[in-house]
This record gives C-alpha cells, structure tokens and sequence, in this order.
C-alpha cells in the first residue's frame, strides 16, 4: 500500500516503507499532518508559530556565565530599541503604556531609544504608528493622533497626543507660554553643589573641531572671571535663553539622583546645564560627557563597581532621563488640572538600587513599557 503523499517545503515526496517515516519525521513534522493538510496556514496562526521558535531559540541561548557580560546583556535586554519592530507591535506597545485617556487627549509613556520624528537612518518612529495607534483606540474610521510636544530619542517618559488637531495646538501653545510644569528625574555622576538651586546660562550651538568633527550644544556665559573679579561679558546674537531649576533628591559619594524643572525648552538643555553648568553629566550621556570628542562616557571606578561593568563596556549604560511628572493646565471639556506621573522605566530603577540612591517615594520597580500610574 503505497504510503499518503505530502507537500514539503515545495518539494514533493512519496514513499514507502519503513525509511519513509524517519525522513517525514525529520523534514516534514512541523507541516504534513491532516489537520495542516486540511487548515490553510493564516496570518495569525503563522505569527503565533514564529514567536513560538524564537521563545525556543530563547531558550537555548546558553546563559553567560562572566559577571560583566551578564550584566551588559540585562541592560540589552532592559533597553532594546522598538525601531526594528513592525508599526502594529510598536502601537501595542504604546497602547498598554497609556496614562491617561480623554476625549482631547491621550498620554503614553515614551519607550527608550524611540524618536518621535523620522529622519536620517530612522527606520522607525512615534509619528509614523500614530495612525495605527488611533485605530487600535477608537476603531478603523479613527483619524490620527497628532503630537503636542517631542522628546529626545533616549528619554522616557510622559508624552502627550491629542485627537484633534486644533487641540494639539492648544497644548503646544501651553507649552510654548509655559503653562505646563514638567519635572525630570535624572541619575548624575557626581554630586550637584549646591544641592538645589537654578541654572541660569545660554545655550548655544558649536561646531567642535577635532578627528570627528561635530556639532553640540554647550553653555554660553553671560559673566567670566577675570582677576578674581566677575565681568559681564556680550551675550552671543545666537545663544539661547536657558533656565533649569534642580534638586538633589538622594546622593551618595559619586552619584545622584537630581529632579529637574525646565523653565525654558532649549535643545538638549538638561543635559548641558547638568554637564557643563554643574560638571554633573547624566549617567549614560555619552554625548555631552566631554565636549572634545564622541566617546562612551569615562565612569569613577566606584560607580562602574557598583554597577557591575568595566569602562570597555560602558557604551550600553542607557541615558538615565526621565520625564517624571507633567501638569497641564485646564483644557477644552476638562476643567480641573491634570497632574499625570509615570513610573520609571526598569533600567532605571535598577541602576538606583545598584548605586544605592533612594526615590523619594519607593518607585523603584518599573517597567519599559509603561503602565499607568496616576491620572487627576
């Protein structure tokens, strides 16, 4: 009797005896069985089979079993980019992080490492899933959403859309005469002195000459010293008007955790103000560290120890940013204000236990994709 016939892959095979079963066993399993046969293989149940490999390819993937090298692949795992990703998975994501959702407006937690606008070597970014976030919310007919505001690539955080687009221009305008109180929490290396107090230095951008020619932003000062005397020297036409208030909220010998007000919205202007107005980088700016070069940012020994890496490996130290807390004023239906916190994102609070700082008020288990926190 001649045995059933099976498609494989695009080849055809038919057989006999006992050989037969070990080669459909080996090549055709996963393919030739009467339910398969008989159930066309759709979008769905082909999505579920491939996350179903790679949870087992997951799985086999030997554990590393140097300290460092374990501890370079929790921050992988802790900050994995969602550019890569397909725009529905990404709305997804997005859509179990929200905050807070009205009529006017919906809040989402920023992920880390995800662009707000396309451009150059982005292959993915919010803008671009905004419709399919709207449709995922209010049904397929769901115009998009539009954004109010933008954060940098590598800070998390509280980010607000709006469904319409008058509104969105309201909120901006919010911004814009600010009447939104922002608050940001950001871990330092090195201790702010004074431990409270306002930043209050010009911003501006400068071309950085060297091996790798670049652009930053960077401080502009108003006043120099000269013979032990403060003078007043002429503000650069080009340079920006930049306020930062800031507090130290917890600190140890090498490290703090600072909150952080803008008063002003200049380009990069918490990073700048922390590193060259305070000599306090963010932990994790490789950026804005030194103005001379684009290096991985140079770690105390004690704060490397503590964290558990060497300095060759301190380029996957993620920025330490966070967009804590926003409270925009009464808008459109709304009458009340509306105070939206969000939770730090797991990175982050593991690196605070890590260099034993202290949140103010326990938040120390977070999650990359946000979950809601408080919306009054």
């Amino acid at each position: 009797m001649a045995a059933p016939s099976c498609t494989v892959s695009g080849a055809w095979v038919r057989g006999t005896g006992p050989r037969l079963g070990s080669l459909f066993t080996l090549v055709s399993k996963p393919f030739c069985s009467t339910a398969a046969a008989t159930r066309p293989l759709n979008a769905q149940r082909l999505a579920e089979r491939l996350r179903a490999q790679k949870r087992e390819q997951e799985k086999k993937k030997p554990e590393p079993t140097n300290r460092i090298q374990r501890r370079v692949q929790e921050l992988v795992r802790f900050t994995r980019q969602l550019q890569r990703v397909h725009p529905n998975v990404l709305a997804k994501a997005l859509s179990r992080g929200i905050l807070h959702q009205d009529e006017d407006l919906v809040v989402i937690n920023k992920p880390y490492g995800l662009p707000v606008h396309g451009g150059p070597g982005v292959q993915l970014c919010i803008s671009d899933v905004l419709p399919i976030l709207a449709k995922m919310l209010h049904g397929h007919k769901a115009e998009p959403l539009h954004l109010c505001h933008r954060l940098d690539k590598e800070t998390t955080g509280v980010m607000v859309l709006a469904w319409e687009k008058d509104v969105a221009h309201q909120v901006q305008e919010l911004f814009r005469t600010r009447q939104v109180a922002k608050k940001y929490w950001a871990i330092t290396v090195h201790v702010p002195v004074p431990s409270a107090g306002v930043v209050d230095i010009p911003i501006i951008e400068k071309e950085v000459q060297g091996q790798q020619q670049h652009h930053k932003m960077t401080v502009s000062p108003s006043y120099r010293m000269n013979s032990g005397k403060m003078v007043k020297v002429r503000t650069n036409r080009n340079a920006h008007i930049a306020m930062t208030q800031y507090q130290v909220l917890s600190s140890t010998l090498s490290s703090a955790l600072v909150e952080l007000q803008p008063v002003t919205g200049v380009k990069h202007q918490l990073r700048v103000h922390l590193s060259f107005g305070l000599d306090c980088p963010v932990l994790g700016d490789h950026k804005y560290s030194d103005w001379n070069r684009l290096a991985p940012q140079k770690l105390p020994v004690g704060i490397l120890k503590k964290l558990g890496l060497e300095q060759s490996k301190a380029r996957h130290i993620p920025l330490h940013l966070h967009a804590r807390q926003l409270m925009l004023p009464a808008l459109g239906s709304r009458k009340e204000e509306l105070h939206l916190v969000c939770r730090l994102p797991h990175f982050f609070a593991r690196s605070l236990r890590r260099l034993g700082l202290e949140s103010p008020n326990q938040d120390q288990i977070g999650d990359n994709e946000a979950r809601h926190l408080r919306a009054q």
